[in-house]
């Protein structure tokens, strides 16, 4: 357990449950001794309890049986060759570097894109959407790039709401804000269906 005390809005080190990396940490609540209970990500966001500091040196397979019965549940790549727009550069050229993945890579990894698991039921899917006018031609994308979008929204949301907690303003003014940001989640529910696990989905209000 952290060595000294702490109050809402220091900052502390822990094991992300969403990166699965040591990362810097907001604490958002802490016990009357000053120990941290609640804390979020200062990469991408997330909120989760306080897991007792980074855990550099902890074993990779601490937990076989639980990483089993995720198997079936591993997120999508952060970039499938389902997303190409034009033509690998022939490897001779480039020593066997794709250049257009990697680059959606670092671009979606720059931006705050943590791996997420989705319902198996999406995955290989394709998004369309059919205009209600005869004639028309229809727009599909591969089902990763719309889910990647969702949860990018879902962590710079994330963020916004630690960073907002974090401020040194009125109460009131904190409540007002985090009322507008508790909208867009309860607006962005409908989204949950793409999710394999509850902690990755939106929560609006009534999920409190």
């Amino acid at each position: 357990m952290a060595e000294r005390a702490y109050r809402a809005g220091d900052s502390i080190d822990d094991h992300c449950r969403v990166c699965k990396l040591d990362r810097r940490h907001t604490v958002i609540a802490a016990d009357g001794d000053g120990r941290p209970i609640r804390v979020a990500c200062g990469y991408c966001g997330s909120e989760h309890n306080y897991r007792g500091g980074p855990r550099m040196d902890e074993p990779r397979e601490a937990a076989p049986r639980a990483r089993a019965a995720r198997s079936a549940r591993e997120p999508f790549p952060l970039v499938s060759d389902r997303e190409r727009t034009a033509p690998p550069v022939s490897p001779d050229q480039t020593a066997g570097i794709d250049f257009e993945l990697l680059l959606r890579r670092i671009i979606r990894e720059e931006t705050g894109l943590t791996s997420v698991a989705p319902a198996d039921k999406w995955r290989g899917g394709t998004l369309v959407l059919r205009p209600g006018t005869p004639g028309l031609q229809e727009k599909s994308w591969p089902i990763e790039s719309f889910f990647h979008k969702i949860v990018m929204l879902r962590n710079r949301l994330r963020t916004l709401e630690q960073q907002i907690n974090a401020m040194d303003v009125p109460d009131d003014v904190k409540v007002r804000v985090q009322s507008y940001i508790t909208g867009c989640y309860g607006s962005l529910t409908s989204f949950n269906v793409l999710f394999a696990e509850g902690e990755d989905q939106f929560k609006g209000a009534g999920d409190e």
